[in-house]
C-alpha cells in the first residue's frame, strides 16, 4: 500500500506539480529576453554615439558658418523692420495730433457760426417784437384817433 500511495503521489506530481517545468520556461524566457534585449539596447547605444559624432563633427561646424553668415542678415532685417515700425508709429502719431488740431479748429469754428447764428435770430427777433410794437401803436394811435373823431362827430 505504501507502494501504490507513493506511485499515486508521484503521477500526482507529474500532473499537477508544474514548478520545475515552469521554473525551466521562465529562465528561458529570461535568458532569451535579456540577450535580445540585451542587443537591441547595445545596437541603440552604438546607433546613438554615431550620431552624435556625427552631429559633433559635422553639423555643429555647418550650423557655426551658417549661423555666421545668416545671423548678421537677420539682425540687420530686424532692425530696418524696427526702424519701419517706428517711422510709422511716428505718422500715425502725427496724423492723430494733425487730426485732433483740426478737430479743435473746426469745433471753435463751428461754435462762432452757432453765436453768430444765435446773435442773428436774436437781433431778427428783436426787430420783430420791435416792429410788432411800432405796428400796435400806430395801429393804437390810429384807433385811438377815430374813435376821438367818432366821438366828436357824434357830439356835434
Amino acid at each position: 500500500m505504501s507502494e501504490l500511495s507513493r506511485e499515486i503521489g508521484e503521477i500526482w506530481t507529474r500532473l499537477f506539480d508544474h514548478r520545475p517545468f515552469l521554473n525551466g520556461e521562465i529562465t528561458y524566457m529570461l535568458k532569451e529576453f535579456e540577450e535580445k534585449r540585451g542587443d537591441r539596447d547595445v545596437e541603440s547605444l552604438f546607433s546613438m554615439l554615431e550620431n552624435f559624432t556625427d552631429v559633433r563633427d559635422t553639423h555643429i561646424e555647418k550650423l557655426t558658418k551658417t549661423g555666421g553668415l545668416v545671423l548678421p542678415l537677420l539682425l540687420r532685417k530686424i532692425e530696418q523692420t524696427r526702424e519701419l515700425a517706428a517711422e510709422a508709429e511716428k505718422t500715425c502719431i502725427d496724423l492723430e495730433e494733425i487730426y485732433k488740431q483740426k478737430q479743435a479748429v473746426n469745433r471753435e469754428k463751428r461754435r462762432k457760426e452757432w453765436d453768430c447764428f444765435i446773435d442773428d435770430m436774436n437781433f431778427n427777433c428783436q426787430r420783430i417784437d420791435n416792429t410788432f410794437e411800432e405796428k400796435e401803436e400806430e395801429l393804437r394811435d390810429l384807433y385811438t384817433d377815430l374813435n376821438h373823431k367818432l366821438n366828436i362827430n357824434s357830439s356835434k
